[in-house]
Formats: C-alpha cells, structure tokens, sequence
C-alpha cells in the first residue's frame, strides 16, 4: 500500500490571485463614460481653422444714394456662455447673444434685415422640443412697435429679408402682414419640408407672402454668385449655404463708405472670423447642415476681414458688435419706396 503524503504549502508560497470583479466592472464603467465625455469636452477647445490663402480681389464699387441708412434693433436676447458659441471660448465668460433685426433704409425701398422676436416667441418656439428644453430666452420690444413707436408705419417696407429662416430670425414675420419675404427658393424649400427643425419658422411664416430670388454668375469678393438688389452696389446679397440650405449674407455699403456684411448665423461671435473658430461640435451638430460648406464661407469671410480690416462684418447673434450699429432715432420721415 501506498502511503499518502500530505503537500504543505510553505509560508511564503503565493496564493492564486483572484479577480475582483467588481474592480474591473467600475473601471470598465469609468472608462465607457469618462472617455466620450473627454472627447466631447474636447471639442469645445481652441482648434483655429487654417488661414486661407489672402484675397487680392478690390472692393467692388458701390454708390449708395444719399440719405441711405442702417438701424440696428436688438428683440431679445438668448442666455448664452462664451464656451457655447465658439471653440475655445471661456466657460466663465456670459455673454447673452442678441436676438436682432435691422432696417435698411433705401430710397428705391427699405428693408428688414431678418425680424427678431415678436410676441408670439412664446408659443412658436413650443413646436420645436430641443429648442424648447435646451434654450433660455428674454423677449424685449419686438422690432414691429420698435419702428411703429418712432413713426416708422410697418407698410412702408419693401420687404423682409432673411438670413436664413431659424426660429429666431422668423418670429416677427407676423407682425407684418403685408410685406413680403424675399428667400432664396433653397430656404423657401426648407421651411416647407424640413420637419420639427423648421416646425417654428413655418408657423411663424404660415400666410406669409413668400417672393423667392436667385443670383447671377457674377462673383462678390471671393463669392462665386451674387445679387445686386438695387443695381448700385449699396445692397449686394451672395449665396452662403450650410447653416441652413439657403442662408445668405448681405453686404450693405453707405454712404459714408462704411461697408456692413450681416453673415446670420455663419458664426455666433465675431471670434469665429477674427480667431478662425468654429462653433463646438456638439453645437454644429444640432444647427447646421453642412458642416463642409459653413467651412468655406468662415473662410472666404475670415479672408475678406484679414484683407479689409475697416469692413464690420455682423454675426447676427454677437452683442458686442451690433451694440456698434446706429439706433432708431427719436423720430424718423415717412420712408420713400418705389412702387
């Protein structure tokens, strides 16, 4: 028989190592959220789009009529933080951003550059639910009794003029009911059939009497197509899609030689031409639809602000510059309009 001999284990003999699974279960865990939430944090840093080859183009000539003038009208104002609107923009840094429109007065006819806030904002901006939940607002004056309470009547404008056909830019279509609404028939399109993204715009729209333009082969200061709205160069509209699919910029000239391109929401602060910056991902996202093509027109304006210093060129959005816009004066004359 065989004797049985018993294995000691010496006291220095390491045990098998046991797996603690509940270690690696939260690691797992930390590293499947902490990961995504850095790389979305990320996004929000500096990251300047390359400078663009200069512009060597001069600037097209324009003869504004005597008497031409612009006014700037702040509706409201949405509460925003630096971060939000452009990459690498301060957390700490508030800065609410302008809800606006502007009168563009012209002897062959005056025009609304976009509309602002009306007091309807309430209900429109309820059709649209990620708007509705993500976004904090204040309604001031809306631009239609801004212009009643200087004597300026609504009827006298020859049109509304969009940006581009957002929520915030279409509010007050209604209070001017008989004006029409010149856009290019790409935008026209988007507010028919783009969904909830355009659920406000069409309601803030619905009756309105639509006239759709297009543009010519003639090139704008780096822009390839063109609109000269009354054949003297004071208002020149160029195609500048991305945004949205038929948003444009408005290059207004003045008499005094001052030159004013309105960009709408190619940007939301000045910093995304002067520093090259886009908007955060997460935020171009949810308001563009061609992220490419919104590239191309930052590029082609940050080459024209590097060229010519002395243009103002407009974000919609950005307080800082329109709060150097002219204001309705006290009282103004009744406008002139060709008819």
């Amino acid at each position: 028989m065989t004797p049985t001999v018993a294995k000691v284990k010496s006291a220095g003999e390491a045990r098998p190592a046991r797996i603690r699974w509940g270690r690696v279960i939260t690691l797992i865990a930390v590293v499947a959220v902490g990961v995504p939430i850095g790389l979305l944090l990320l996004t929000f840093t500096s990251d300047p789009l390359p400078a663009p080859p200069p512009t060597s183009e001069p600037l097209p000539p324009a003869n504004p009529p005597p008497g031409m003038a612009i006014y700037g009208m702040e509706t409201g104002v949405v509460y925003r933080r630096a971060g939000f609107t452009y990459r690498g923009g301060s957390w700490f840094e508030h800065h609410d951003s302008a809800v606006t429109a502007t009168l563009v007065k012209h002897p062959h006819g005056d025009l609304l550059i976009d509309t602002g806030f009306s007091r309807r904002i309430d209900d429109q901006i309820k059709l649209d639910p990620f708007v509705r939940m993500t976004t904090g607002y204040a309604r001031f004056t809306p631009a239609a009794e801004q212009l009643e309470a200087i004597g300026y009547p609504r009827r006298a404008l020859r049109a509304i003029l969009l940006t581009h056909a957002h929520w915030d830019h279409v509010s007050g279509v209604p209070d001017f009911p008989d004006t029409p609404v010149w856009v290019t028939a790409e935008e026209h399109r988007f507010i028919n059939e783009a969904g909830v993204r355009a659920a406000a715009a069409r309601s803030a729209t619905e009756g309105a009497r639509f006239e759709e333009y297009g543009f010519d082969d003639k090139p704008y200061l780096g822009f390839p197509q063109s609109r000269d709205v009354y054949g003297d160069g004071s208002i020149v509209i160029v195609p500048a899609p991305g945004h949205t699919p038929g948003s444009v910029i408005i290059f207004v000239a003045l008499p005094s030689g001052k030159r004013y391109p309105f960009v709408g929401d190619l940007v939301w602060r000045i910093e995304g031409i002067t520093l090259r910056e886009e908007k955060p991902w997460f935020m171009r996202r949810q308001v563009d639809v061609d992220e490419k093509a919104v590239r191309g027109n930052m590029l082609r304006m940050i080459a024209i602000n590097e060229r010519y210093p002395e243009i103002t060129i407009v974000p919609a959005h950005d307080q800082r510059v329109f709060a150097d816009l002219p204001r309705l004066p006290a009282e103004m004359p009744q406008a002139s309009r060709d008819r």
